[in-house]
């Protein structure tokens, strides 16, 4: 399961900048969408899940590609923000391949994985409840780094004074700052939360967003 859950997903080469035009790139951004969409596909296959588990995760891949390519195709208007939308896409259908099996969820004004907001400090509700009397707790994407984040605009979360308890219940609050961003920038994030049994970790999964600035 190494490469799904881990997997960053985000496209490094220069593809970016082989051209100017937009359109050009979309329907490019828009072809690559679909053929990863087998790749993540194939790692289903590898699993050997039971046949519930396996559809429930084909069908968050297969999902994933329309509402990207809808993105890319109506909501992004630069080159930089076709590769936020692009990439948010990829790390959900990463997620979709790895299974889903905490309560959790990430909602900026009360909607969850593809959301609007206005411009500022933007506040982010993060939901959990562990399984079987477990308690949950914010983790990080990799490594060092505790989110992942991808804007138009410059976009950051904030760190300072993050509640990084375990709760039975967990229901917190985060600040994206967005105070720089206009009308039609979007931006992507990725928050990890953990599962744990005591102080030992038992399960840790992301849940990527995407907010588009009205």
């Amino acid at each position: 399961m190494a490469m799904p859950m881990d997997y960053d997903g985000l496209r490094t080469d220069d593809a970016s900048e082989r051209t100017d035009d937009v359109n050009e790139y979309r329907r490019t951004c828009m072809d690559f969408i679909e053929d990863i969409s087998h790749d993540y596909e194939a790692w289903v296959d590898y699993y050997k899940l039971p046949e519930d588990e396996d559809k429930r995760r084909r069908s968050g891949i297969r999902a994933t590609i329309p509402r990207t390519n809808e993105w890319i195709a109506k909501v992004a208007q630069s080159i930089k923000a076709v590769d936020v939308v692009m990439n948010d896409g990829i790390q959900k259908m990463a997620e979709s391949t790895a299974g889903k099996p905490l309560e959790i969820g990430v909602f900026v004004n009360n909607k969850a994985s593809y959301t609007e907001s206005k411009p500022g400090i933007i506040d982010i509700n993060v939901k959990g409840h562990g399984r079987d009397g477990r308690k949950m707790k914010l983790g990080f994407h990799f490594k060092d780094d505790r989110f992942r984040i991808e804007s138009t605009c410059g976009a950051y979360l904030d760190e300072e004074n993050l509640p990084t308890d375990t709760f039975e219940m967990l229901d917190i609050h985060l600040k994206l700052h967005a105070e720089n961003a206009k009308t039609r920038d979007v931006i992507s994030f990725t928050i990890t939360i953990g599962e744990y049994d005591g102080d030992t970790e038992i399960d840790r999964r992301g849940i990527t967003t995407i907010v588009h600035v009205v």
